[in-house]
Parts: structure tokens; sequence; C-alpha cells
């Protein structure tokens, strides 16, 4: 039998390259104008410094034991317990697939108008092109595609930030520090139940982990400074009307359609690796496919403008997950995917869940992320203390 080819270093920060490159992501850019350019970018830096480095030891888990990322949630909270995150993760990512699908078509009818849903459709098939590829062989069409999307995005920096001018942004959107940081947290975090999906298929799996959170990081910052820029300096938070104001025409197009492609496919594919590990008789790629069309299907039917809520509810989710699972992996170094159900974990993770919540009532300056997760790691290492006491007795 032949052995799956590996992804290589450079092809890991490449897949990782495109994840970054999205409009969803500049849009949330645009979110943090109110703080003004300085205190924004203090904001998305320290917000990303917490997401990305959760980020790492995410794929790291994965990349050490070559698992997917829905596997080894179960070595945490059991075999049918981390089937429970496998199918918020299915329902997230199809979110994910609906909303980068619905950002790129308006942003493309912006751009070039023929019907917001024929864009749809266009961006549709061609992530379904993408999946059909497969992430091992997408080597050559990303290294062109990159390419492409990496001169496109300095020409959209040098429009808002060479040519733009400064303008006031409107008081009544107010934001504080801590809610902006957040929003900076959460776009890494949402790639927390994905990156071991592909880490675990490189040919040196922990440098691949460290190579992809630091090419996603990077871009990621620079693509919310693009955003908050472009509300900043232009006064204008539709990416599409920039490109076009600047003339950019069909290079705007190429930039909004590759870069929807790009993360989606991401998006769409880890999906359907999480529908392997709920019912694994289940074709993977397939899978993608039929959330790709969901997710196209939603796109056209639905308005999605606005996604903060979408965001934080990723990390009232995701974040007391992957507490969870650190302590677990490398403080206490156990593995649990033989239980049916680890229900010390699952409450300990639900009471995450709770806190994390409540603390998005309170205006804390690092977030809610850090804070939360700080209270689930040692609500993890208290309770299974008082297990191995118990179990003594």
């Amino acid at each position: 039998m032949e052995e799956k080819r590996k992804t290589s270093l450079f092809e890991n920060g490449l897949i990782w390259f495109g994840a970054g490159v999205s409009i969803a992501e500049i849009l949330t850019g645009t979110y943090l104008a109110p703080l003004g350019f300085r205190r924004g970018i203090a904001a998305v830096l320290l917000g990303h410094l917490i997401g990305c480095l959760m980020m790492f030891f995410a794929g790291l888990i994965g990349a050490k034991t070559r698992k997917s990322a829905m596997e080894t949630v179960k070595m945490s909270f059991g075999q049918k317990g981390g089937l429970l995150f496998s199918a918020l993760n299915v329902l997230q990512l199809v979110g994910w697939t609906a909303i980068m699908i619905y950002d790129g078509a308006l942003a493309a009818q912006g751009t070039v108008k023929t019907g917001a849903w024929l864009w749809c459709i266009v961006i549709g098939l061609l992530i379904v092109l993408w999946i059909a590829v497969g992430v091992t062989n997408l080597g050559k069409i990303n290294t062109v595609a990159m390419a492409a999307l990496f001169i496109l995005t300095l020409i959209l920096c040098k429009v808002i930030f060479v040519d733009g001018s400064a303008v006031s942004v409107s008081a009544g959107e107010a934001m504080s520090f801590g809610a902006a940081v957040e929003l900076s947290v959460a776009m890494p975090l949402s790639w927390l139940p994905v990156i071991s999906d592909y880490t675990r298929e490189a040919e040196k799996p922990v440098r691949a982990t460290a190579v992809s959170v630091i090419v996603y990081g990077l871009v990621s910052c620079w693509m919310y400074i693009i955003g908050m820029g472009a509300a900043v300096y232009t006064g204008e938070t539709n990416i599409a009307v920039i490109m076009v104001k600047a003339g950019l025409g069909i290079a705007g197009l190429l930039i909004i359609i590759f870069s929807t492609v790009t993360t989606t496919f991401l998006d769409a594919y880890s999906a359907g690796v999480s529908a392997e590990s709920i019912v694994p008789k289940l074709n993977g790629k397939l899978a993608g496919i039929i959330v790709t069309v969901a997710g196209t299907i939603a796109a056209m039917l639905f308005p999605m403008d606005d996604i903060t809520d979408f965001l934080y509810l990723i990390g009232s989710v995701f974040a007391p997950m992957i507490a969870v699972q650190i302590t677990d992996t490398f403080l206490l170094r156990k593995n649990r995917e033989k239980e049916h159900f680890c229900w010390m974990n699952l409450v300990v993770w639900l009471i995450g869940f709770l806190v994390y919540r409540i603390l998005m009532t309170i205006d804390i300056p690092v977030g809610n992320t850090l804070p939360d997760m700080a209270v689930v790691i040692l609500l993890t290492l208290l309770v299974n203390a008082a297990a191995g006491k118990q179990k003594q007795k």
C-alpha cells in the first residue's frame, strides 16, 4: 500500500497564509477602528499572541500523535464525549463556510455587479475544486494563488496607508480595549479545532505547527490592520468600495475570490474530517463538499453582516476545551480515549463555558479567553488531584 504523501514546511506555510488572507478578518479589523490606530494595533497584537499560543498547543497535540483535531479531543473527553465537540465543530465550520462565502460574494458584487447569488455559486464551485484536489496536492495551485494574493494585498496596503488620509471615526461605535482584544483572539481560536487536521499530514509535524501558527498569526494581524486602517484612514469599511475607488477592478476581484476560497476550503475540508470522527465510514472529501453546498445555499438565503456574536460563541466553546486538553496532555499526561465519557473533564468544560459567558459582561483589558483558560486549567488540576486522592482511599 502506497504511503500518503506528507506536506512540507513550505506547503504548510502556504496553507496557513491562505487561511490568514481573508475578507472576514479584514471586516473584523474594521470593528476596532473606534479605538484609534495605535490602541487598535496593540489590541490586535495582544489578542493574536494569546490566540496563536493556544493554536500552537492545539496543533502540537495533533502533530505529535498524528491524529486529526477531533480525534485528539477524544484523548481528554473520551470516545463518546469527544463526539460532542466534533458535532459543535462541524456546526461552527458550516457557519464559517456560509459566512466566508457570503462576505466574499458581497465584496465581489461590490467590485463587479453580476448578482451576489452568482458570486456565491462561483466561490462555492472553486472551494469544491480545492477539496477535490486535496490538501497534499495543492502545492503548485497554492503557490500561484498565494503569490497573487501577496502582491494584491500589498497594493491594497498602499491604497489605504499611502493614498488614504485620516478621517474621524464615529464615537457612537465605541469599543473597549478588552472587547477588541477578544475579537482578535477569536480568529486564531476558531482554528483550534482545525489545525491538527493539517499538522498531522506534515513531514516535520512539530516544526510545521510552529511555521503554520507564525505564518497565520502574522498574516491575520496584517488583515486586521488593513481593515482597521481602511476605516481610520479612508472612513470606509467596505473593502470592495476601496478597491473600486483605487481602480483595482479585476485585481481587486481576484483578491476577494482567492482569499475567500483559500480560507473557506480549510473550513469545509476540516468539517469533512470532523464528520469522519463522528461517522468513521463517511468519506471526508464528500462530507466537505456537502458542507460547501450547504454553506453556499445559506450564504444565498441569509444575511450575515455582523459576526461578533458568532465569534464570541466560538470562544466560549473552544477556549475551555483547549484549556482542558492542554492540562491533560502537557501537565497531567493523561489519555482518556479508552473511556466512553470523561465526565470529570466534560463538567469542567461546561463550567469554563459558563465562566466565559459571565466574563463577557465584565470589561477585562486582556479579554475573556486568558482568564477563562486560567480558571479551567486550575480547575482541571484540582479536580484531577481530588479524583486521585479519592482512588487512594
